[in-house]
């Protein structure tokens, strides 16, 4: 099943990443990509004025962000509103990404999501029984594609032991003036710097982010079709758009459930456990 040989793993386990060039097809970004531009035609952007940033992800407590777990949820760019609280450019350019659970409702992200070279990726990985936490689709709009500070998955998505891993799509071309991934090489190493807890009020992280230079960070520049693997202790983050191009990426994030137990003060709280991409059987021999 395993699609990765022993070079790129050897890199993805020295790295914290590993690039997979035409990952998915051009008829699989097609279709999810088209599916996409119809559920934002449908969106009624009356209905929500949800407004997403890593900056301010403190304030992230209503209950449009903590059900978005299992539906399909439009959320906005920081900057897409104007003084008088009105979108100052059509919806199609305003929205931030759309999540979490586009890979259990939509048929064209589901079946990109739990196919055969995804189950094979993560069989490949180690796992034993993966499931995919959250799905978002990244529209990184252009001039106002916000941008995403310094973090590491595994704050988010927090299983004991660490499981997290992200699949990064790039459905269409990612480069430096686009606001394409960066990360800090090797950084997973170090361990994880904090987490992204879930109580009563709210949300919080449990201490503040340390403050990184800026030079030990590499682009990682893709074409579409290009699957970043991510370590979920993986220092990455991206810049603003600031080219007159969108950068729409579809990402994953993976855990497992074998071996490791989900940690309750997560901000996701599913009401329905959500399917295993696949599940090992281990035969006991007598």
């Amino acid at each position: 099943m395993g699609i990765l040989s022993p070079e790129p793993l050897q890199f993805f386990n020295s790295q914290g990443y590993l690039v997979i060039e035409s990952f998915a097809s051009s008829d699989e970004i097609e279709s999810m990509m088209q599916r996409m531009e119809q559920l934002v035609d449908e969106f009624d952007p009356s209905s929500t004025a949800s407004i997403f940033s890593t900056k301010n992800q403190q304030k992230l407590t209503d209950d449009y962000f903590f059900d978005s777990v299992e539906r399909i949820s439009f959320f906005f760019e920081e900057k897409a509103f104007g003084d008088d609280g009105k979108l100052k450019q059509p919806k199609q350019l305003s929205l931030n990404k759309v999540g979490h659970a586009l890979h259990e409702i939509e048929p064209a992200f589901k079946k990109f999501s739990s196919s055969e070279k995804v189950s094979s990726l993560m069989h490949s990985l180690g796992y034993k029984r993966p499931v995919v936490m959250q799905s978002m689709y990244i529209f990184k709009q252009p001039g106002i594609g916000g941008e995403v500070v310094p973090h590491q998955d595994n704050s988010f998505l927090y299983t004991e032991p660490q499981t997290c891993t992200g699949l990064w799509l790039a459905l269409e071309d990612a480069n430096i003036l686009n606001g394409c991934l960066w990360a800090i090489p090797g950084s997973h190493k170090n361990g994880l710097v904090r987490r992204f807890l879930r109580d009563k009020d709210g949300v919080k992280f449990d201490r503040p982010s340390p403050s990184y230079d800026q030079k030990d960070f590499v682009p990682i520049e893709v074409k579409a079709g290009s699957l970043v693997v991510i370590h979920g202790d993986l220092i990455h983050q991206s810049f603003e758009n600031q080219s007159q191009k969108s950068r729409h990426a579809y990402s994953l994030h993976v855990v497992d459930t074998v071996g490791c137990k989900w940690a309750p003060e997560n901000w996701i709280r599913r009401k329905v456990e959500p399917e295993p991409l696949f599940q090992l059987l281990i035969s006991w021999r007598g």
